[in-house]
């Protein structure tokens, strides 16, 4: 007979997304998953992606062009809305395939804005992660969505 292990409670991290750099943003919530926090990520929206807006918009209309000889059904989906794009990216940064990878990926929650949960408490900042060291223009992801088609409430 396996024993099975019961995981301890586990913490509850809140980042505010805005105006940091969404990669390296990412892989801070990935490694915070991965020890077992709970992360909540707010205003997704406001995360930043570097480059022109040209070649950010020209690399994400790649992505969504999917070709198929079956059905669209069967074609692979990709995120438009900020919520999900984020949750999309922090997905790539964890090993999604394994058991490990996916429980990490159900502690993570992405929000537009900020919920009334979590209105009144403090968010982290990642400071390696702040935009205003960026030396080169950038796009939010939420002005992506509203070029890719993104539509929310």
């Amino acid at each position: 007979m396996k024993r099975r292990i019961v995981a301890e409670p586990s913490s509850e991290e809140i980042v505010d997304a805005t105006n940091l750099i969404l990669g390296r943003m990412a892989t801070h919530v990935a490694r915070m998953a991965l020890d077992g926090k709970r992360v909540v990520v707010l205003n997704a929206e406001r995360a930043v992606i570097s480059g022109t807006k040209a070649r950010v918009l020209a690399r994400a209309k790649m992505k969504l062009k999917t070709r198929t000889l079956a059905s669209q059904d069967k074609a692979p989906t990709h995120p438009r809305r900020p919520d999900n794009y984020v949750r999309r990216v922090v997905r790539g940064m964890l090993p999604w395939k394994k058991t490990r990878g996916k429980e990490a990926f159900r502690r993570v929650k992405v929000y537009i804005g900020t919920p009334p949960d979590y209105a009144g408490k403090s968010a982290a900042r990642i400071g390696d992660a702040d935009a205003s060291k960026l030396r080169v223009p950038y796009v939010t992801i939420q002005q992506l969505a509203e070029e890719i088609g993104g539509v929310w409430a």
